[in-house]
C-alpha cells in the first residue's frame, strides 16, 4: 500500500495490484490437468462394469508372458525325448508327466502355447490390413472399385471358410507361414464390411468436406480422417477374430494339415493324445483346455472392448 503511495506522489502511476490466485482453484485446475480425458474414465468406468472382461485380459498377459518367457519357464526342450520315462505320470521330475513319445507334457504346452498364440496373431494382423485396405477402398472411391471389391468380398463370404482352409493347406502345404497367411487371407471380408460401412456413414461430414475443400489427398482423406473413425470397431473384430485364428490354427494341426511335428502346438498335441484317451485322458485335457480358455478370453475381452468403446450408453 506504501509503495502505491509514493508512486503516486512521485507523479508515476500505480502498478496495479495483482490479485492472489485463489489457493482451491488452482488446485482445482491442477487436479483436472492431471486427470485423464472425461470420455477415457467413462470407457474405463464401463470396463470395469464387467468383470468377465478384466478376467480374460488378465489370462491373456498372463499366457502371452508365459509363452514369451516359454525357453525360461520350460523345464526341457520340447524337442527333448525321454524314452526311459515314456507315458510318465507326474511327477517332480515332470510336472504334467510324458506324453506317448517321452515328451515332457509342459514343455509342450509352453512352447505349443507360443505358436498356437504367435500364429492367432499373425494372422489377425494379416486380416486387418487386408480388410481395412478393401474397406477404405470401396467406402472412399466408391463406383466400380466398391461394385467389383464388394463383390469379391461376398464371393468369399459365400465359401464355408474352414473349407477354403483345407483347400489352401492340402495344395500350398503346411509351413507356418502357410497357416498364418491362409488364416489371415481367408477372414477379411468382416473387417472389410465394417470398414466401408463406417466409411459411408463419416465420409459426408463437415470435418471430411473441410478436409476435402483443403485440397487433402485421397491417401490422407483415408488414413486420417476416416480410418480413426472406425478404429474402436477394427479393435473389436481384431480381438475376437484372434480368438477364431486360434481356434482355426488349432482344427488344422488337429487334422494334420497345421503345423507339423515336432514343432509343438496345442492342436497337434490333441492329435497325439488321441491314441491314448482311455489310458491319459489328461493329455488331451491340457491342451483342450487351453484352446478353450484362449478362445472364450479373447471373445470376452472383444465384448469388454465393445462396450468400451462404444459412444452410446
Amino acid at each position: 500500500m506504501n509503495r502505491h503511495i509514493a508512486h503516486f506522489a512521485a507523479g508515476q502511476a500505480p502498478t496495479p495490484i495483482r490479485p492472489e490466485p485463489n489457493a482451491a482453484v488452482a488446485a482445482e485446475t491442477a487436479g483436472a490437468q492431471r486427470e485423464p480425458p472425461r470420455g477415457l474414465r467413462r470407457a474405463m468406468a464401463r470396463l470395469r462394469r464387467n468383470p468377465l472382461s478384466i478376467a480374460a485380459l488378465i489370462y491373456l498377459v498372463i499366457a502371452y508372458a508365459a509363452a514369451i518367457l516359454a525357453p525360461h519357464l520350460a523345464p526341457y526342450s520340447p524337442t527333448h525325448m525321454d524314452l526311459a520315462h515314456m507315458m510318465a505320470p507326474p511327477s517332480p521330475q515332470h510336472l504334467l508327466g510324458t506324453d506317448g513319445s517321452g515328451y515332457d507334457v509342459l514343455s509342450q504346452l509352453l512352447y505349443g502355447g507360443r505358436v498356437s498364440l504367435a500364429v492367432g496373431l499373425a494372422a489377425v494382423i494379416v486380416s486387418i490390413v487386408v480388410g481395412v485396405a478393401v474397406g477404405l477402398s470401396t467406402g472412399y472411391f466408391g463406383g466400380w472399385t466398391d461394385i467389383v471389391l464388394m463383390r469379391i468380398t461376398d464371393a468369399m463370404l459365400t465359401i464355408p471358410t474352414f473349407f477354403l482352409l483345407l483347400v489352401v493347406m492340402a495344395f500350398f502345404g503346411s509351413t507356418l507361414q502357410n497357416v498364418i497367411l491362409a488364416i489371415g487371407l481367408t477372414s477379411w471380408m468382416g473387417v472389410a464390411r465394417l470398414v466401408r460401412g463406417e466409411v459411408l456413414r463419416v465420409k459426408s461430414m463437415d470435418f471430411v468436406e473441410a478436409a476435402r475443400a483443403m485440397g487433402a489427398s485421397p491417401r490422407r482423406m483415408m488414413l486420417h480422417h476416416l480410418l480413426p473413425q472406425a478404429g474402436p470397431q477394427v479393435i473389436v473384430a481384431a480381438s475376437l477374430g484372434t480368438g477364431g485364428a486360434i481356434l482355426a490354427e488349432s482344427a488344422l494341426s488337429y487334422l494334420g494339415l497345421g503345423v507339423q511335428p515336432p514343432t509343438p502346438t496345442w492342436g497337434n498335441m490333441l492329435t497325439d493324445a488321441q491314441n491314448y484317451i482311455w489310458q491319459r485322458p489328461l493329455l488331451a485335457f491340457y491342451p483342450g483346455v487351453l484352446i478353450l480358455l484362449t478362445v472364450l478370453a479373447f471373445n470376452f475381452l472383444g465384448e469388454g472392448l465393445r462396450d468400451m468403446l462404444s459412444v452410446e450408453e
